[in-house]
């Protein structure tokens, strides 16, 4: 291997070290999404509101955005490998801590530790991988990675949901353990670590940038059970959120040492990677959201068979990530972003054709597909991001990608969870106005009072039916939102202009 193709960190046993660089990845990108199936059982098992409970997402959302702006400033003060074995041990020991919570203040104190210590798990892993594959293997290392990063999250809710049934939502928590301590030992074992470099932190623009994600954050959580701009709550975190962020980036743009390197906000491609990341937060982890509970309430299944109905998207997601870590070098990364984005646009638009009379098969082809176009896409744009991304700078620069995808799937979830309650309601008044003597013959509507309990169980059920169709007219049109909006952003990917590796990252090879 040549030295212009060596890796930053010489490493031994890299395949050993990527595994468990995998193992902390996963349990971490696997606990966005494995608790949300258990939220019911917590509220019967901590003493809970049905309101109250939902600060235990709450808390780990706004927990990570707090701390993630700073895991490049940690690592270069204490060490890329010490910041990253105590993320990984804190992320264990918080999740044993979340398991045996008898009250929820205890449970959201602990999932405040978790969601710290995720913060810099997600960025951390992302650029050791980086650091210990040459430059030629980037795409590669990108892909693997790509692969936890995607699935974990699809998978959550199965894994959440068979645990849950079959145990106790305690095992959502527990399950972290064994997979942890595993993982914990062998990074202790391999994990080189950078030299530490002792960079000023930016007070100032931590303080600023951290208020306006936590505000930003908890207005898109909060904002959908708080009836939005009604609520006095989410008129004051929005002026807290745009006063604080555009303070932020003022401050970013004057200051002598700020947050983040001059170089990465200057960077036109890692601009346009950001964009392209929070949206594939709102596609990804929003669309996530969003179909079991769509494949539970309205088509009745359950669980573990929403689950299986939703692991072949995780499937095309593998198999389009190792076809595109073996094209990028033939056709370049912006080729590759562009037709993933589209396959996804073209599968959303797909969906708005689904009813409530299909079977699973078209579920299962839809999703395959889907999966697809959203693999091809994610490594190359991770290429996109950091080709031109120095090595100092590879940490912050992914941790902004981690956070941005964050605030897309936040951003994404409030929105399409406030239009579908919204095109609910609308739908269902549409729907109930077209019912008649003569569109139910079935039913005699005018003698429905005098029969009593049967003329009332004919009315709900009637209105039970109207229900259906009217969640599923606004299912589909929450997939018409993601797919023109996924559509939109297809030609954006000209913005971003091929990559030319950083000075001594030679560009990679074929991957044959």
């Amino acid at each position: 291997m040549s030295t212009t193709d060596a890796p930053t960190l010489a490493v031994r046993h890299r395949g050993l070290l990527m595994v468990a660089v995998m193992g902390a990845s996963i349990i971490q990108f696997l606990d966005s999404t494995i608790a949300n199936v258990a939220i019911p059982h917590m509220q019967t098992s901590l003493g809970a509101t049905l309101e109250s409970v939902t600060w235990v997402l709450t808390s780990f959302i706004i927990a990570s955005a707090v701390a993630t702006p700073i895991t490049g400033w940690l690592a270069d003060r204490i060490g890329s490998r010490n910041l990253f074995l105590i993320a990984v041990s804190g992320f264990i020991i918080a999740s044993m801590l979340c398991g045996i919570a008898v009250n929820l203040p205890e449970m959201v104190a602990f999932r405040i530790l978790q969601g710290i210590f995720a913060a810099f798990i997600g960025p951390l892993s992302q650029a050791i991988m980086l650091d210990i594959n040459p430059p030629s293997q980037h795409a590669r290392a990108m892909a693997i990675w790509g692969m936890g990063v995607m699935i974990a999250p699809i998978s959550g809710p199965m894994i959440g949901g068979w645990l849950t049934e079959n145990y106790s939502w305690r095992w959502v928590f527990y399950i972290n353990l064994p997979i942890g301590i595993v993982t914990l030992a062998v990074l202790w074992w391999l994990l080189p670590s950078r030299p530490v470099t002792r960079r000023p932190l930016d007070y100032t623009g931590y303080i600023l940038f951290a208020l306006g994600l936590a505000s930003l954050q908890l207005m898109l959580d909060r904002g959908h059970s708080e009836d939005w701009f009604s609520s006095p709550e989410i008129i004051a975190e929005a002026f807290i959120a745009i006063g604080a962020l555009w303070m932020f980036a003022i401050h970013l743009a004057t200051a002598r040492n700020p947050l983040f390197s001059p170089a990465l906000v200057r960077n036109r491609n890692f601009i346009t990677a950001l964009c392209f990341m929070a949206l594939m937060g709102i596609v990804l982890i929003a669309l996530a959201a969003l179909l079991p509970p769509m494949l539970q309430n309205l088509f009745g299944y359950p669980v573990f068979d929403t689950g299986l109905l939703m692991a072949p998207r995780g499937v095309g997601v593998l198999v389009s990530m190792y076809i595109a870590s073996r094209l990028i070098a033939r056709t370049g990364p912006r080729l590759l972003v562009a037709s993933g984005f589209a396959i996804t646009a073209l599968t959303l638009w797909r969906m708005t054709a689904w009813s409530l009379e299909m079977g699973w098969e078209e579920m299962a082809i839809t999703g395959f597909a889907q999966g697809l176009g959203m693999g091809l896409c994610f490594m190359p744009l991770n290429v996109i991001a950091f080709a031109t991304v120095s090595p100092r700078d590879r940490t912050d620069g992914a941790g902004l990608l981690n956070l941005f995808r964050s605030v897309g799937a936040s951003a994404g979830i409030s929105l399409l969870t406030t239009l579908l309650a919204r095109n609910i309601q609308t739908s269902h008044a549409d729907l109930g106005a077209h019912i008649t003597a003569t569109t139910v013959p079935a039913v005699d509507l005018s003698a429905a009072e005098r029969l009593g309990e049967y003329g009332a169980g004919a009315l709900y059920a009637l209105d039970a039916t109207i229900n259906r169709q009217a969640a599923m007219i606004a299912y589909l049109n929450d997939f018409w939102i993601l797919a023109i909006l996924t559509a939109l952003f297809v030609p954006l990917v000209l913005l971003a202009r091929e990559p030319k590796p950083a000075p001594g990252n030679p560009p990679p090879p074929s991957l044959d």
